[in-house]
């Protein structure tokens, strides 16, 4: 095979795993009534994934790569900086501050979810970068070990897909507006394959991208305890959240079984 043949197939490989988010952005169009059992649902299971992907997936194969100490080390940077990212932000837009938020039947006037499906959409698109670079790469050393990965990458991309498209949804009650959102967010996989391959890749060392993983997982586990979980709990459907977290640890455990 060619090697442009083979980077064409590798890219299609990340597009089709990057792309599947629109699966779980599509979840939006089923749901006929809003209802706040569905949200608390939503925010338990998307914060399950997030959890889980980054504990037992990217902080130990960051650890793995560039040693214990510096993958902590960027752990915890990941955690500041979106930390201080959240401070800056004025306190009425802040989520996990929920004076005014007395309207749960409302949505549209819920700016908070809003934006942490955005944030979730941001923290899930810097994710999907270096897993898209991943994939490529992969596919173009080994094509049956890229179809391998893509395949159960693409298989974890749903529920992130859920985990934004629902907030969004709820906040603005706009399914189209859920689902673009969504869908952008799995761009980041391709994209990160392609920058990789024509920009980063002749300086971007595996310690580099390791540790790029574990800042990544930093900022994911801060916006699942910050964030997700504090409003998800908000709604009163406690032992639904509890669900949603279980099922998406599952849900996540049998995708990473699968690489």
């Amino acid at each position: 095979m060619d090697v442009s043949g083979s980077i064409g197939l590798a890219l299609l490989l990340t597009v089709f795993a990057g792309l599947s988010t629109g699966i779980g952005s599509a979840i939006a169009y089923f749901i006929k009534t809003p209802r706040i059992s569905y949200l608390s649902f939503s925010l338990g299971l998307s914060a399950g994934v997030m959890i889980y992907v980054s504990f037992m997936e990217m902080l130990p194969a960051a650890s793995d790569a560039v040693g214990e100490l510096w993958g902590l080390v960027a752990f915890f940077i990941g955690i500041i900086t979106i930390g201080l990212i959240d401070m800056l932000v004025p306190e009425p837009e802040n989520p996990h501050e929920f004076a005014g938020l007395d309207a749960p039947t409302s949505p549209r006037e819920n700016s908070y979810l809003m934006r942490t499906g955005l944030m979730t959409a941001l923290a899930i698109g810097i994710h999907n970068f270096p897993e898209g670079l991943a994939t490529f790469t992969s596919a173009l050393s080994d094509l049956k070990l890229g179809i391998f990965i893509a395949i159960a990458i693409a298989i974890h991309n749903i529920p992130e897909g859920i985990a934004v498209s629902v907030p969004i949804f709820y906040a603005t009650l706009n399914k189209n507006k859920a689902f673009f959102y969504s869908f952008l967010s799995g761009l980041s996989e391709p994209a990160g394959a392609m920058v990789g391959y024509l920009i980063l890749l002749p300086f971007l060392t595996p310690n580099v991208l390791a540790a790029t993983l574990a800042f990544v997982a930093g900022v994911m586990i801060y916006i699942s305890l910050d964030e997700l979980l504090p409003m998800a709990h908000r709604y009163g459907h406690g032992h639904l959240v509890i669900v949603g977290i279980v099922l998406g640890m599952f849900i996540m455990a049998v995708s990473l079984l699968m690489l």
